[in-house]
Formats: C-alpha cells, sequence, structure tokens
C-alpha cells in the first residue's frame, strides 16, 4: 500500500505541472478533443486515451500503461480495487463442501396425535378374585373373599356378576357381646352367607402416572352397580335359648366406585368401595310370655329393617386373553 500511496503523489505532482486550469472528465472514455488544454481525470477502463499533454489517472484493475511511469505505472502488481480483492481473498466459501446429499427416498413415518389405550379391554373377559372387609357395622364383621366375572362389550362398558362368601369368617364383636351381658341390652345382628349379584360396570376416565420418576402405571376409574340377592338370617342375641332362625333369600342392590392400576397389558390391582343395600329381618326385641315365647311369628320385628353394608374390596384383575390387537381407528 506505501508503493501505490507513492504513486498517487508522484500522479498528482505531474498533474499540477502540466497545467493549472486542467478539467476533470469522468466521462466513459475521456475527452480526446481537449489536446493542449490539459490532462484529464479518466475513472474508466480506457484511462484518457493517447493524449499526450498529461497524465491520467486511471482507479482501474491494469492501470493505464499511456501517461508514464508518473501517473500509473507499474506499482508491483498493488492497486485496483484493494477491499474486493481482500474479501476475495478471505471470504471465499466452499459451498460445495457444505452442499447435502439429495435425498433419493422419502421417509413414512406413522405419527399419532394421541398414544393408543395401554391395555384394550373390549372384546375380553376380566376374572376378580379379592379380599373384602365391613366397614360400617361396629358390632358384627361381615369379611367375605369374592370373585366377580365381566365381560367388556365396549373399551367402557363391561356386564358381568359378583360372588361373595361370608359363612365361617364372621365374627360378633367385643363390644357387643360384654354391652349385652353387662346391661342386658341386646343389638339385633344379623350373618350373611353369600351374595351373589349382577353387575354393569362403566370406565369414564382413565390414565396414567408416573412413580419415583421412573415408573409408568396406566389406570382407570370406574363405577360399577348391579342388583342380586343376598341370603342372611338374624342372629338371636335376646332370646338364644330357645330362638333359632334359617338362612333367608333377601333382595339387595349395590352401588360402588373402583380404581384399577395396571401391572401388565393383562393384570392389574383394583381397589373398590361398595354399598350393599337390602331388607333385611331382625330379631324381635321383646320376648312374648307363655307359650306365645316358641311362636315363631313373635320371634322378628314386623317390619324389616333397611341394611347398608359397605364394604371394600381389595383384589387382582386378569384379563383373558393376555393378548390382543387394536381394531381401532388411530
Amino acid at each position: 500500500m506505501l508503493a501505490c500511496a507513492a504513486g498517487l503523489v508522484l500522479g498528482s505532482a505531474s498533474f499540477v505541472a502540466a497545467q493549472d486550469d486542467a478539467d476533470m472528465d469522468f466521462s466513459a472514455g475521456g475527452d480526446d478533443s481537449g489536446g493542449d488544454d490539459g490532462a484529464d481525470m479518466d475513472f474508466t477502463d480506457d484511462g484518457g486515451g493517447d493524449d499526450g499533454g498529461g497524465a491520467d489517472m486511471d482507479f482501474t484493475d491494469g492501470g493505464d500503461t499511456g501517461g508514464g511511469d508518473e501517473g500509473g505505472g507499474d506499482t508491483g502488481g498493488i492497486g485496483g480495487d484493494i477491499i474486493g480483492d481482500l474479501a476475495e481473498d478471505e471470504g471465499t466459501i466452499d459451498d460445495a463442501g457444505t452442499d447435502r446429499p439429495a435425498r433419493t427416498t422419502e421417509a413414512r413415518e406413522e405419527i399419532f396425535a394421541v398414544q393408543q389405550i395401554y391395555a384394550l379391554r373390549i372384546n375380553r373377559v376380566e376374572l376378580s378374585p379379592s379380599y373384602v372387609q365391613t366397614l360400617n357395622d361396629p358390632f358384627v364383621s361381615h369379611p367375605a373373599v369374592a370373585l366377580g366375572l365381566n365381560y367388556w362389550w365396549t373399551n367402557v362398558l363391561a356386564i358381568g356378576v359378583n360372588f361373595l362368601w361370608y359363612e365361617g369368617l364372621e365374627a360378633e364383636s367385643d363390644l357387643n357381646f360384654f354391652i349385652r351381658r353387662s346391661t342386658r341390652l341386646a343389638v339385633p345382628v344379623s350373618a350373611y352367607q353369600f351374595g351373589a349379584h349382577l353387575n354393569f360396570t362403566y370406565v369414564p376416565i382413565y390414565g396414567k402416572f408416573s412413580m419415583f420418576n421412573e415408573f409408568i402405571f396406566q389406570w382407570d376409574a370406574y363405577i360399577v352397580g348391579g342388583v342380586g340377592i343376598m341370603r342372611t338370617r338374624p342372629v338371636p342375641v335376646v332370646d338364644p335359648e330357645v330362638r333359632n332362625f334359617d338362612y333367608d333369600i333377601r333382595v339387595a342392590f349395590n352401588l360402588g366406585i373402583g380404581i384399577r392400576v395396571f401391572v401388565s397389558r393383562w393384570l392389574a390391582v383394583f381397589g373398590e368401595i361398595r354399598n350393599y343395600m337390602y331388607l333385611e329381618q331382625l330379631e324381635a326385641l321383646d320376648v312374648a310370655l307363655g307359650d306365645d315365647r316358641l311362636l315363631q311369628e313373635t320371634w322378628t320385628q314386623d317390619n324389616p329393617a333397611f341394611t347398608s353394608n359397605v364394604s371394600v374390596h381389595v383384589g387382582l384383575t386378569f384379563f383373558l386373553p393376555f393378548d390382543f390387537e387394536y381394531s381401532l381407528p388411530r
């Protein structure tokens, strides 16, 4: 750049010495008719022609060889568009290195907006063994073992039956026994033998949850209800020396809610609260005198009492068959 600056200074001195009233020409070819009037400044490729009156300033790549060494001679290859040259030398980008290979095949991938249900229930049979415990009877405990069988004709609706066996598992509480002995006050109680019910199940909610930031479990909540029978009898506590009762059939209704957590696609654990409601024939609190004491018509109350047996079921659920295939729209 020092050589270029020196060339410009020498050219300017020659320009001033040639003539004081030189014209500045920015035309494409300079002014060839100027003759002796003075040298022209030419910013074009022609550099001002062959006019011998003075040296021309040439800012082009090749310079002007007709004006002498003083005006625009050889500067050692340095000159012209310096910024453009620097940009070419430093900013050249190899586009070939950044080109990506052309895609020869189109990628096809199925993307589902909603994830499919983890365990499909439709057209499957549900087998549910469970243990049952009574919650609301403080005088007699009614535990039972139960077995449920449901058929899912849709993914959220099922019809089925459940069977409960009570006999041999019940026990009277110590509270009722000692109160009866000490105060001569008795609370009539009943004993259950078994229960059988026709049920309908509806699943309104299902989802999943994470445990310990590692395990993901699928779950569903359901409503169950139906009608059936219970075989029960009064327990003689007022006059046990004379009275004796046999089991009889009662019409019962049940309604409950539950939750089921899937361990696999065919195994789940569940818990539910269900209320079994029926009309019970209870023992009479009054004892007839004389021979009427032996009459069975005097052993029970005149009107049956509404009984609510709130129970908790805890057990397992097995879905058959174990495998299934999706046939719903995806």
